[in-house]
């Protein structure tokens, strides 16, 4: 079976994410989000499939420098010890730095821009839209944003 990762950050990206919990029968799946209070019961659901970074904002640059730099290093160790193949992110900062070891290593990144977004890209789109080997969109309005992108729908 096909290793895949799907990781994003907590809130509306993960709830996104999950609507993808169909494909865990068919790919050998491994999750990776931000560690807080409300996921807690994934590793309870998930087991060892699960993998969590720290949770940082930019409210705090000062703290999100040190936690954003902390979770490059900590995505490494979690692409190494998975080895996808495939990464699906929904975003946002987040996945950035697994997406672009993924390119370094030889994985494909699919990259599904959040549907809270009709007319404008996000940082992490925008960022991780030049690697991408697929690139979703789930409103027709982005893809005048994103011409190399694919429109599925929403994903909801």
């Amino acid at each position: 079976m096909k290793k895949v990762m799907f990781i994003s950050s907590i809130g509306g990206h993960f709830t996104e994410l999950m609507q993808f919990k169909g494909l865990f029968k068919k790919y050998d799946y491994h999750i990776v989000t931000e560690e807080v209070e409300i996921n807690e019961g994934l590793k309870d659901k998930y087991g060892d499939k699960v993998d969590y970074l720290v949770y940082g904002t930019r409210k705090n640059l000062i703290s999100y420098l040190f936690k954003f730099t902390y979770n490059i290093f900590k995505s490494l160790y979690i692409f190494i010890k998975v080895k996808p193949k495939v990464i699906v992110t929904t975003g946002t900062h987040t996945a950035v730095p697994m997406c672009y070891i993924a390119k370094l290593f030889g994985a494909k990144v699919i990259y599904i821009e959040t549907y809270a977004n009709r007319t404008t890209k996000t940082v992490a789109g925008r960022i991780i839209y030049p690697i991408a080997d697929t690139f979703v969109v789930q409103w027709k309005e982005l893809l005048e944003l994103y011409p190399k992108a694919e429109y599925w729908g929403g994903v909801f």
